[in-house]
């Protein structure tokens, strides 16, 4: 396992040998995770699911509102924790970004329309995935943000073609952005 610097703050690449495997990043402070959503954005403008996992504060919403705002949504970045759903139709891809740590039961995702929401190409991000197992299409892309005390790490798994896509470019860019 590889391991190098690059100059968001302060982050770290570690890189599996096999491309199957996940890879990951540690990055330090709340800048670093925004500035790599900016970095990382345009991987996701063809749109997809992407499951984001992590404890509570772990960042999965800052790193939700960085990438929001880096594909052109300007201004603040609401938390869907009560809404479920907060949609952003940008001019790139329209993004829904579901909070789904509040859902008492998966079954309430039917009130909402869920099915809906992946339809047309759309970006869905997911924080709390697990909370609507059972109601939810496969992710392309699950990211896991692990607290480390002072920094987060950041792995990346494929479950899909456009996920092992995805992984592959997430991966291009964690290396340049290293070197």
């Amino acid at each position: 396992i590889g391991t190098e610097r690059h100059g968001h703050g302060s982050a770290a690449l570690h890189t599996g040998a096999d491309e199957l495997m996940p890879h990951s990043l540690e990055l330090t402070g709340e800048d670093a995770m925004v500035a790599f959503a900016r970095d990382i954005a345009p991987v996701f403008t063809a749109g997809g699911v992407v499951f984001l996992e992590g404890t509570l504060g772990a960042g999965k919403t800052t790193l939700s509102r960085g990438l929001i705002q880096a594909l052109g949504h300007e201004g603040a970045v609401r938390s869907p924790t009560y809404t479920l759903v907060e949609e952003y139709p940008l001019d790139e891809v329209s993004v829904c970004h579901f909070d789904l740590y509040r859902l008492g039961d998966p079954e309430e995702l039917e009130y909402i329309g869920i099915r809906d929401y992946f339809d047309d190409g759309r970006l869905c991000l997911i924080e709390w995935p697990q909370r609507g197992q059972g109601m939810l299409p496969e992710a392309d892309l699950i990211i896991t943000i692990d607290d480390a005390l002072q920094s987060r790490i950041l792995s990346w798994t494929a479950n899909t073609d456009k996920g092992q896509q995805w992984s592959q470019r997430l991966n291009e860019l964690s290396r340049k952005l290293s070197a």
